[in-house]
């Protein structure tokens, strides 16, 4: 099953308008899914970075050792989640431009 992301960047290689073009259904649906799912990548940051403050912040009830490694993975997920979300705005980005020359074409 392609991700979100790859049915984006397929949708962008597809002629604007003629045989082979996207419905603006489809593009306006795609479009909705890929906000949402930018909308929860950013509260995955928000969850990472409230982490990172609680493991500050009892950092001095643990060990270093344990404190370290798991800020290391924590800074790891912010870096993937940030990577993703990245990628998603940029195609999203791309996709949106496309809904209004899509909707340009119909009127």
């Amino acid at each position: 099953m392609p991700s979100l992301q790859d049915e984006i960047a397929e949708l962008l290689t597809l002629p604007e308008n003629g045989a082979g073009a996207p419905s603006i259904d489809a593009i306006e649906s795609t479009l909705t899914d890929g906000y949402a799912k930018a909308l929860a990548l950013e509260a995955e940051r928000l969850r990472i970075e409230r982490r990172f403050a609680e493991v500050a912040r009892d950092a001095d009830e643990v060990t270093a050792h344990s404190v370290a490694v798991e800020l290391a993975q924590l800074s790891d997920q912010l870096e993937t989640a940030d990577g993703e979300l990245g990628r998603l705005r940029s195609l999203l980005h791309a996709l949106h431009a496309r809904a209004r020359a899509a909707r340009r074409l119909q009127s």
